[in-house]
């Protein structure tokens, strides 16, 4: 199976820089203005891609009494689901500047949407490069069979699931001949405590399923999604705010522009760091081999005709000359030459 997928004009898989996704979702509190001052920070901040949720509330809410309680602004709030989330739908044409802006920013636009009605919905509009697929549907395969023959990659996220959850959406997705969908690791809770993480499911997931894999990560800082980049990881998915003191029910476990940054860079940081399996030094090290190394030398003076003994070498900077693993060898010679007292011995002057 493929060990890299395309979205837009960027390959993600091995070899490839992390693609970074910063998850908007409804944090944008149902206005555009705020969503492109977001849009803005996130490419700032250096994301691959924003992200948006799209949806009728009246779709994939049944009960329009059902109460939805949260924290916002650091209180228990409870309303109805339904209201909540109508504050946050747009119409075709916002989705459409939403569009068009994020594509002037030179950023990746899409959209995790609830039904495939939504999804009819966003493509009869404009071409997103990817479709992602929530938690929350990992097991709604007729979902995932009608996603995936829409002709576009498919980022699915694992939260909540066991292994033979994740077997029966891959299976789906195969069986419709796409091969080119990746599966984040995630922990569906809000936010995620570090001994909830389990980054070690990610490898679990990629060695079962041969795929390209990524971390949504919910936990409060960077150190996890570094973590999970560390292990592999070629997608990265963040919520993101612009306060955390906004009202709504993610903002105060989103990342804020500054945490958004400092993720980005510390990724951009771990990629570079992590470097080459392969064991040598590295071009500066070869020269401060030269400064920091010793090489064998005489303590003192040393006539021609010598036999070099143990109590008339050395080892001492810079490290031109014989390395001190050469002692064996260049004990018992004869100096054939008048060496000084920390000149270097070589092969030369013995």
């Amino acid at each position: 199976m493929s060990k890299t997928i395309t979205i837009g004009k960027k390959t993600i898989g091995e070899g490839f820089p992390a693609y970074i996704i910063a998850e908007i979702g409804i944090n944008h509190n149902g206005d555009i203005n705020t969503i492109k001052k977001m849009v803005l920070e996130a490419k700032f901040c250096g994301v691959d891609a924003v992200k948006f949720q799209i949806f009728k509330s009246e779709e994939f809410i049944s009960n329009s009494d059902y109460i939805y309680s949260y924290t916002s602004q650091g209180k228990p709030v409870s309303e109805s689901m339904l209201a909540m989330f109508r504050r946050f739908e747009f119409s075709a044409n916002q989705w459409k500047t939403l569009f068009r802006f994020c594509t002037k920013q030179g950023i990746d636009f899409f959209v995790t949407p609830q039904n495939p009605s939504d999804l009819d919905f966003v493509l009869s509009l404009v071409n997103i490069p990817v479709i992602k697929v929530g938690s929350d549907d990992l097991t709604n395969l007729d979902l995932l069979d009608n996603y995936a023959r829409r002709g576009k990659p498919l980022i699915i996220s694992a939260g909540m699931a066991t292994i033979s959850e994740i077997e029966d959406a891959v299976t789906t997705i195969r069986n419709t001949g796409n091969n080119d969908f990746a599966i984040l690791h995630c922990i569906s809770s809000y936010p995620c405590e570090a001994q909830d993480v389990h980054l070690k499911k990610m490898l679990t997931i990629r060695q079962t399923f041969d795929v390209v894999t990524g971390f949504s990560d919910h936990t409060v800082g960077s150190v996890a999604s570094v973590g999970a980049v560390t292990l592999g990881a070629h997608i990265i998915e963040k919520h993101f705010t612009l306060d955390k003191n906004l009202p709504g029910p993610d903002h105060w476990f989103s990342a804020d522009p500054r945490e958004l940054k400092e993720l980005v860079c510390n990724i951009r940081f771990i990629e570079d760091a992590l470097g080459t399996a392969l064991v040598q030094p590295t071009q500066k090290e070869y020269a401060m081999r030269e400064i920091a190394r010793r090489s064998i030398v005489a303590i003192d003076d040393i006539p021609v005709g010598k036999i070099i003994q143990r109590n008339m070498v050395g080892f001492k900077r810079p490290g031109i000359g014989l390395p001190p693993k050469y002692l064996n060898i260049i004990l018992g010679r004869k100096t054939r030459l008048f060496i000084r007292k920390n000149e270097q011995i070589t092969f030369n002057n013995t």
